[in-house]
């Protein structure tokens, strides 16, 4: 049997070493070279691994994480005892998750209106009485376009907080076939927990983040809470049309922004306080 003197088998070893760092290298730059472009960060940050069968529901034509529609206890009592401190009054929530049925009762003598795109959610409950509506709406924008909105929404002057009526808006942010009592009223909270927005083809909170938005100026005060704001979707766009010169309270994944009347402002944040990168 051939021996190997071992001063000779040490430059063989270091040799071998050395080509797997190299291929280990070229390995991570091939898994980042990703574009870092802000489209890029939008659709990287919607794309989430789907959850196991056993834990999923099945809901229209796909499948949602019951764990992913859920609210955590200290977020709903985060929400809850902003309601009741100022029930009775008008609460207008996109989304309709299992908890929030519970806040009808908490605005008693109030108005409560929620709108949710999921037929399989609404189906299930019966709640149009006691001031409590629940309305079938439709979002058509994928999570996807959130880029390419968002610059068309700096750029046209139609997004601008100072224009004509919501419906009649040329905005692409813009949610203009809304139940009429939704244009109607003065909000004094709205909730933004849906569409779902969890996957790049699954409609986005684009719109209704700005639609809320407008909403809250066309009245006096307006708490607008958005939920799910680890997500680069929610986030940016509650930077961008919220502002955070509004946030004034926070609790797990919910962000409370107090927005008031400012049917004169030709933007909606100040200048200074807008974190989104261009």
């Amino acid at each position: 049997m051939m021996k190997f003197p071992g001063k000779k088998l040490l430059p063989l070893l270091v040799f071998i070493l050395a080509c797997l760092s190299i291929l280990r290298l070229v390995k991570i730059a091939i898994n980042t070279s990703h574009s870092s472009s802000p489209a890029a960060a939008f659709s990287s940050s919607v794309e989430q691994k789907a959850p196991s069968n056993a834990a999923g529901v099945h809901i229209g034509s796909h499948k949602t994480s019951l764990n992913a529609t859920l609210v955590a206890p200290k977020e709903f009592m985060f929400l809850s005892d902003l309601i009741r401190r100022k029930a009775p009054c008008n609460v207008l929530i996109f989304g309709l998750q299992p908890q929030y049925l519970n806040l009808s009762s908490i605005n008693a003598g109030g108005i409560t209106i929620f709108l949710e795109d999921d037929p399989y959610k609404i189906s299930e409950i019966n709640a149009d009485s006691n001031g409590t509506h629940i309305y079938k709406v439709e979002y058509k924008v994928p999570a996807k376009k959130a880029y390419e909105l968002l610059k068309h929404a700096r750029e046209s002057p139609a997004c601008a907080p100072a224009t004509s009526l919501l419906q009649q808006s040329t905005c692409k942010l813009a949610l203009r076939s809304l139940p009429k009592q939704v244009y109607q009223l003065k909000w004094d909270v709205v909730v933004v927990d849906g569409p779902i927005g969890d996957a790049p083809e699954a409609p986005g909170r684009m719109s209704t983040i700005y639609t809320a938005s407008m909403l809250a100026r066309a009245g006096t005060t307006t708490h607008v809470l958005v939920h799910d704001v680890h997500r680069t979707i929610e986030k940016w766009f509650s930077w961008e049309f919220l502002c955070e010169e509004n946030l004034v309270s926070s609790k797990g994944k919910f962000w409370n922004f107090s927005i008031s009347n400012h049917s004169n402002s030709t933007r909606f944040c100040s200048s200074d306080t807008v974190r989104m990168v261009n």
